[in-house]
């Protein structure tokens, strides 16, 4: 039996009222702490779907974490070879995501739980941005992160 890629799905609350709350408040073009909606083409409909998403800027860099693990949103990015867009209002910014390897993760991933910790920390499995390196590392390979450049 194959292992069963690593994904905790949203609950009612999440699906229901947060998300919606935060993708209503993006596309009026308030950012929540860096949220966007994230757009890409779904892998099995062709059709764009849309999930609201935490944009980390890191050292001129900008990247987006998956919290949850292999999700929809993930699986899609990857299928649409890394092309997506992230709208913030009216602004559609147009993007090439590069999926970031778990050898390079770590300041990533303490960035990104230093800002949203209170958010998602519940998926990081005790691992916080005080964590050692070791541990940071050892639960990278669960949470895909994708470094964004602006499409040609």
């Amino acid at each position: 039996m194959s292992e069963q890629p690593h994904y905790r799905r949203p609950g009612w609350f999440t699906r229901n009222v947060a998300n919606r709350l935060v993708a209503g408040l993006t596309s009026l073009g308030i950012s929540v702490m860096g949220s966007r909606v994230l757009e890409v083409r779904g892998r099995k409909s062709g059709l764009p779907r849309q999930v609201p998403v935490n944009l980390l800027s890191l050292d001129g860099s900008e990247y987006l974490v998956s919290a949850r693990g292999n999700g929809e949103w993930v699986r899609n990015v990857r299928a649409a070879d890394g092309a997506l867009v992230l709208l913030l209002g009216k602004r559609r910014q147009p993007r090439v995501a590069t999926e970031v390897p778990d050898v390079d993760k770590v300041p990533i991933l303490r960035a990104y739980l230093k800002r949203w910790k209170a958010e998602v920390g519940a998926f990081f499995d005790g691992v916080s941005a005080d964590s050692t390196d070791e541990q940071i590392a050892a639960i990278a390979a669960k949470h895909p992160v994708f470094l964004l450049a602006p499409a040609a």
